[in-house]
This record gives structure tokens, sequence and C-alpha cells, in this order.
């Protein structure tokens, strides 16, 4: 028979075991075209000004504003027009006082001119332009660097690069993105019953869900999965497979970790690694394990497929995130009143999974082992040991499973 649990520990002390776990973030260069959703691991100053020449934000004319001094729609002034440029040319004349170029928007502010009058209050006639209004200096132009300066900060460490920063960094021409490396996190399931998704299921054997719902939440964390596939109950293929992945930055399994026959994953780890954790005062999860091998964290999350998904949200997710450099959305932990009443187990801290159905939280009241509480569930909320009774109608945080 295995061991039993080494001790039964608080979630809260858990999770301060694994929240001091030693971080290795690295660093990587990636193209620009390659860094959407990555997370830029060095701060970011202007290398050019922006924009990086007088620019004109307007269609029109390029002016001396002093020629245009007491114009009105009764008493146009007329300019000579001796060019016309629109955005990317280069200005081959200069304004000189009595002419004017016509100009498109985006284009360069040509030399001599200081203000910009919009096509609206010209007529262009045989090579004339009519002002019927008045420039201001500067009008409609936007000065060099007027936006940002060369050596302005820009972005900081840690930004999530979402495509309104990516544009950011093409303003500056920054082909080449300093980003954290994506922890490579290897999964593993375990167990005799599990079987892959294209084999004949035989009487006893069930599919290995665990390795999809872990491999994908991994990814939502920012972190690069490695599935090994399905291991068996037994020391030599278990501890097999997490030789295979050494090189990998976290290994997580599932199944395996009660204290009864099928208990190896402790096992293996009192050999080649080290175990901090066996046991939680949590439900669903009580048989989770936290450990290292090789000062690489390993996570042995509990073969049902809630209670394996539920733990991987509560614990691991945020040490992932926090190793990729990835910060939870605030808008992906919600407000909400219950819709029913629900009764907790004593003694244990509690993560009841949760449906939302008209802008409240349906506890899902289903075994741990139940696929269809993985299929109906939107989130979860955190129940405090001590509360045996919560009343229908209290107000919950909902950490969302997903973002929506």
């Amino acid at each position: 028979m295995g061991t039993e649990f080494l001790k039964i520990i608080d979630s809260e002390d858990v999770k301060g075991i694994i929240e001091n776990m030693e971080i290795k973030r690295k660093i990587e260069k990636v193209h620009l075209t390659d860094a959407y959703l990555r997370v830029l691991a060095e701060n970011v100053h202007a290398a050019i000004d922006l924009p990086p020449f007088n620019r004109v934000s307007r269609d029109g004319y390029a002016v001396k504003a002093e020629d245009t001094f007491g114009a009105s729609e009764d008493n146009p002034v007329t300019l000579k027009l001796i060019d016309a440029i629109g955005a990317g040319d280069k200005p081959e004349k200069e304004v000189e006082k009595g002419t004017c170029i016509e100009v498109g928007t985006g284009a360069p502010v040509p030399e001599g001119a200081d203000a910009v009058i919009m096509v609206e209050f010209t007529e262009k006639v045989d090579g004339h332009v009519y002002i019927h209004k008045s420039a201001a200096i500067k009008q409609w132009i936007a000065s060099k660097g007027s936006d940002v300066s060369e050596g302005d900060f820009l972005l900081a460490s840690g930004t999530l690069l979402t495509h309104d920063k990516i544009g950011v960094l093409g303003a500056i021409g920054m082909g080449e993105v300093p980003v954290f490396k994506k922890p490579k996190v290897a999964v593993i399931s375990t167990g005799n019953e599990i079987i892959n998704y294209d084999e004949t299921l035989e009487y006893g054997k069930v599919y290995d869900i665990n390795s999809q719902t872990i491999t994908n939440a991994v990814k939502s964390c920012g972190c690069t999965p490695v599935y090994s596939g399905v291991a068996k109950d037994d020391y030599d293929d278990i501890r097999t497979r997490i030789e295979q992945h050494l090189d990998a930055d976290v290994i997580i399994t599932s199944g395996g970790t009660s204290a009864g026959a099928g208990d190896v994953l402790k096992l293996v780890l009192d050999d080649i690694g080290e175990v901090f954790v066996h046991g939680i005062a949590v439900k669903p999860g009580k048989p989770t394990i936290v450990g290292k091998i090789n000062n690489k964290p390993v996570f042995g999350l509990p073969g049902y497929p809630a209670a394996a998904l539920t733990i991987f949200h509560v614990l691991v997710a945020p040490f992932l995130r926090k190793m990729a450099s990835v910060s939870r959305r605030k808008s992906d932990v919600l407000r909400l009143k219950l819709s029913r009443r629900y009764h907790s187990s004593r003694g244990r801290h509690q993560y009841v999974l949760v449906k939302i159905e008209n802008g409240m939280a349906s506890p899902i009241l289903k075994d741990s082992g139940a696929i269809t509480a993985i299929a109906e569930a939107d989130g979860y909320f955190e129940v405090k040991k001590n509360v045996e009774l919560v009343p229908e109608g209290t107000e919950v945080e909902v950490i969302l499973l997903e973002s929506k």
C-alpha cells in the first residue's frame, strides 16, 4: 500500500509555499510580427522623434500664415500655387511670400510654410488659390517630436503586448522585441484506466480528459505546454516520463496522488526530488502534491477532472502567470449573488464551481469526477473552512475559468 498523506496543510499555507518557490525568467528577442500577446522584458524608449518631421495634419495648402491675415469670404487672399505634395513625398520647392503648395494629410511641411489652410476654406482656379479664411501660425501642423521625442519612455518591462502596444513599437521602427521567454510546462496524465481519445474504449477504461484541459489552461497562463502522453500507475513509467521532461520549467501531473495503491508520484519525488506538500485541507483536491526536482516545480494534481482543473486554477495558474509575467485581468473576477444557498464541508476550504445564469452564480452540485461539472462551469468561488452555509443571495467573488 502507498504511504499516508505527509500532513494535511491549510490551503493558505500551501499558497505561501508556492509563492516562495524560485522563479527564473529567461529573455529572448522575437520579430515584431511574432510579439503579439508576449510580455515585454525591458523598458522601451523612443529611438526617434514622432513625428520624425513637421507633418501636415489636414488636406489643404501650406502657406505663410501672414499671407492669409485678413482673408474672408468677401475678401479672399490670392496665392500662387507652385507645387503639390502628398504623404511620403519629399518637398522640392519652398513656400515664399505670395505662394502656396498643395498638401495632403501626412505630407512633410515644405520649407518656408508655417501654417496649413484646410481645403474647405479655399478655391483653386487657374494655378491660383483663393483663401477665404485666415490661418494661425502652426495651424494644422504636427511639429517634429510633438508626439514623442527621442529618448522618451514609452512602455515598461512587464507590459503585455496587445495590438495597440505592438503599434507603438512599430511606430519607432523596433523590429526585434525583447520578451520574456514562455515557460515550458510538461503535462503528464497518469492512470491505468486512462486511454487516448483515438483508442477504442474498452470496459473499465476512460478517455484522457485532463491532458486537454490542463494543456490549454497552461496556454492561457502565457506558457508553452508539452504533452507527454499517458503514464501508467507504475513507478518506472512515471519516473521515466518525468525524467524525459527535466528540460521543462515546470512539470504537472494528474492522478496518482492519493494515499493508496496508485500513489507512486510521491515515491518518485522522494527518490529524485523533494516533496513539500502531500495533502491539502481543501475540497476538491485534498491529495494534491507540490514538490520539486532539480529546482523545477512539480505539481501533482488529483485525477478527477473537476478537482484537477479547480486546483490548477487556484494554486498552479497564479504561479505560472507569475513565471510568465502575465497578470490576471480585472475582468476575470466578478462579484455575483448566489442563486441558491450552498452547504460547505466543515474544516476544509472549498472551491465551488458555478454556472453563471441571468447575472447570478449557480453552484454546481456534482461530484468532482463528473465531466458535466466542467461542461457547465464558468468559474468558481471560495468558501472559508469555518463557513458551513452560504445563504442564497450572498454576494461572492467568482473567478472565471476562462476570459470572457
